[in-house]
This record gives C-alpha cells, structure tokens and sequence, in this order.
C-alpha cells in the first residue's frame, strides 16, 4: 500500500467532503474552500483498512453498479471513490452518498469514519 493513494468524496450543491488515505496518514476537508485536516492512522485502523483494500476488485471499480438514486433527485450527495496505484488510475461511477457498493462498503465506510472522528 505504499504506493496507493485512496480518495474518498461526496458533493452535491451545498456539500463538499473529501477523504484521501495514504501511507498511513488521512487528509479529510469538509467544505469546498476549507482547508484540509491531516492526522496519522493508528495500525488497527490501518490494518483494517488495508484488509477491507485488499478485498477490492480494482478492474472493476469502474462497473460497479449503484444499490440507490437518491442522487438523481438531490436526495443524497454523489459519492465517488478513486484509487491511484502504480501511477494508474481506478475510479467508480457515481453513488449515493451513504449507500455505496456492496463490493465496496467496507473500504467506504472506513474512510468516511474518519470524517466523523
């Protein structure tokens, strides 16, 4: 994982949030213009997320098929997850922020806990 960048964000009109994880450190920003908070994962927290990664399907992030419209109509923001190893570039279409992938929950939820925090 130390060459893995993992990007978390959710957005509609009037919200903005990004989590981005990367060599044991999380960069989380709540607002378009905010600046960015950065802490250090403790290892369990690390370690669970490098097992909930290691149980994603890079090749097929991008296929992945959304459990939820709510976005559709403003009922949730637009989560999205990006994953740029080796220089190359995974991402998923759009998702309800909340309701993302089964294929993909996991990882999802651990990111967005560090907004919560």
């Amino acid at each position: 994982m130390t060459s893995t960048k993992i990007e978390y964000s959710a957005h509609s009109r009037g919200y903005h949030k990004s989590i981005v994880v990367e060599n044991k450190s999380v960069s989380v920003t709540n607002g378009r213009d905010a600046a960015p908070v950065k802490s250090n994962i403790d290892d369990a927290k690390w370690n669970k997320i490098v097992d909930a990664f290691s149980k994603v399907n890079l090749e097929s992030l991008s296929t992945l098929k959304a459990p939820t419209d709510k976005r559709t109509y403003d009922g949730a923001a637009i989560g999205n997850l990006k994953i740029i190893q080796n220089q190359k570039t995974y991402e998923t279409p759009g998702f309800d922020n909340g309701f993302p992938p089964k294929e993909i929950e996991k990882l999802v939820n651990l990111l967005v806990d560090f907004a919560k925090e």
